[in-house]
């Protein structure tokens, strides 16, 4: 039976705070994309840690991730609800790691970011299809933000090369 996500399965148990984004996820149009921009500030939250210690936070969330969005996708009734938008969150803090720090470059990762999450390239349709539960959902926005950081370096690469 599928459970449709509000304010009282929101607040119901904190694995499902969390999985939903703080509340970004019950975004009617868009959630995806909510829980991405939610990321935001707390990767600026993560810019007061000493950056050697960035990459194992994000990691830690990660691995967070993975009971965190299977109790909820149990709970919803799909195991990657739409609403579920924590692998955004965590994603796109990975990606924002690798990402020069001006608004510009930060469109761009974000618009990257969003575009490999939506299209799902291979092999992410794949893994999508085959990788469920808690770990499935997060590998899949785990690849995108791989692909973004692939896209973002070369750009990099391309700029100092041309400009």
């Amino acid at each position: 039976m599928t459970t449709l996500p509000d304010k009282r399965f929101l607040l119901s148990h904190p694995a499902h705070f969390l999985a939903l984004g703080f509340g970004s996820g019950l975004a009617p149009k868009g959630p995806g994309t909510f829980g991405t921009l939610a990321a935001i500030p707390l990767f600026g939250l993560l810019l007061w840690l000493p950056e050697s210690s960035h990459l194992v936070t994000i990691a830690a969330l990660f691995l967070l991730g993975i009971p965190l969005c299977g109790i909820a996708g149990r709970n919803l009734g799909v195991s990657d609800h739409g609403s579920i938008v924590w692998d955004e969150i965590v994603a796109f803090m990975l990606v924002l790691e690798f990402t020069p720090k001006a608004w510009e470059w930060w469109l761009g990762a974000f618009l990257l970011f969003r575009l490999f999450d939506i299209w799902k390239p291979f092999p992410i349709r794949t893994l999508d299809r085959r990788v469920h539960g808690g770990f499935g959902v997060m590998l899949d926005d785990l690849l995108a933000a791989v692909y973004a950081i692939a896209i973002l370096k070369g750009w990099q690469w391309w700029m100092m090369q041309n400009f």
